[in-house]
């Protein structure tokens, strides 16, 4: 099968994934037989462009770079928008990497959802639709007997559901405790060298770890979607976002970090998910672990995940949580996922 890709959305991380199929295009040919045109494109700031014979990437990055509107790219059609570009282009695979809204899911769901009913595979790295309905588009997407993944919505491009599904299959996983937002594990680092919050955060900014608006990470909203991500599909719990307690690290001070060194603890904001009589619990929290724990030794902006299982003890898992490569990587993963699973 030939990949047809369309993108809807192509900002950082789409542009990233582009550049990525550009770079490789012969190697993933070779080497997976990965074959792909990219035939059609639509963002909400950048405009659209179609042409079911391909669009040549390299100069589609170029035209992006100069500021240009997609819609006046010269070789393509410009006339749709999102839902017209997943429903009347000659595609069969679509790229969702528009932005996150964790409350609706939208309008990455309506994007999800109408690809799926269409009979397209989806790849994202989109949180919104994975915390809403998971459930009901991987039924969709068998149903319709299509491939709907999400790789890069917990870790970026570090393997962190196929981890627990798929290299961890057979074991019994009971407890997921991780670091997975890199802008709170930053601003704690600094924290733990003598900064204090504000300082700390002041600095996240000046780096882009953290958003001009920081609430989305400080006060947990971020991780919270994440651990909902991780009950529901490694646990197979049922729960919603308000289901996942929360809190932030905003309330945390350098007394609080120096209490913790004393102890020989280190504070770390907790993605936790656990197996009880009653079901999943899941929380996301500032916790004081131990220093002799995988996690309390994770710095700076990376993230990691520990399993607790019944045959390996507790895995643990570290890399980045972020980036234009890294997240595009996590598209690439699932696309040849789906590869070998046309070919078996």
């Amino acid at each position: 099968m030939k990949f047809k890709l369309a993108f809807i959305g192509f900002g950082v991380v789409g542009q990233g994934l582009a550049e990525i199929l550009h770079r490789k295009k012969e190697i993933l040919k070779e080497k997976y037989d990965f074959e792909f045109e990219v035939i059609a494109i639509s963002d909400v700031k950048l405009g659209s462009t179609y042409n079911p014979k391909g669009l040549d990437l390299g100069n589609i990055l170029d035209f992006v770079e100069k500021d240009k509107d997609l819609s006046e790219y010269p070789d393509g059609e410009s006339s749709y928008d999102s839902i017209e570009t997943i429903k009347e282009t000659e595609t069969n695979t679509i790229i969702e990497v528009t932005f996150t809204d964790m409350k609706t899911g939208g309008p990455a769901l309506e994007h999800v959802e109408t690809a799926l009913k269409e009979g397209k595979n989806v790849v994202s790295t989109n949180k919104g639709p994975v915390a809403q309905k998971v459930n009901e588009l991987l039924d969709l997407a068998k149903n319709n007997d299509v491939h709907y993944k999400f790789e890069g919505t917990v870790l970026s491009g570090t393997p962190a559901i196929n981890l627990a599904l798929k290299n961890l299959a057979g074991c019994e996983i009971d407890e997921i405790k991780g670091i997975v937002n890199g802008t709170t594990n930053y601003i704690l680092s600094k924290m733990e060298e003598g900064m204090g919050y504000e300082e700390a955060l002041d600095k996240a900014q000046e780096l882009g770890y953290a958003e001009a608006d920081p609430t989305g990470d400080v006060e947990g909203i971020d991780a919270q979607g994440k651990t909902l991500i991780m009950s529901n599909t490694v646990m197979d719990a049922d729960i919603e976002l308000e289901d996942v307690d929360r809190k932030g690290i905003t309330d945390i001070s350098k007394e609080d970090i120096e209490e913790a060194k004393k102890e020989e603890k280190r504070w770390k904001l907790i993605s936790h998910s656990k197996k009880t009589d009653n079901g999943v619990e899941a929380k996301v929290a500032p916790e004081k672990i131990s220093l002799d724990h995988p996690l309390a030794g994770v710095m700076g902006p990376k993230n990691a995940i520990t399993f607790s299982t019944d045959h390996l003890g507790e895995v643990t898992i570290i890399g980045p949580g972020a980036g234009k490569e890294e997240t595009g990587y996590a598209l690439l993963v699932d696309l040849l996922a789906i590869n070998d699973q046309l070919k078996d």
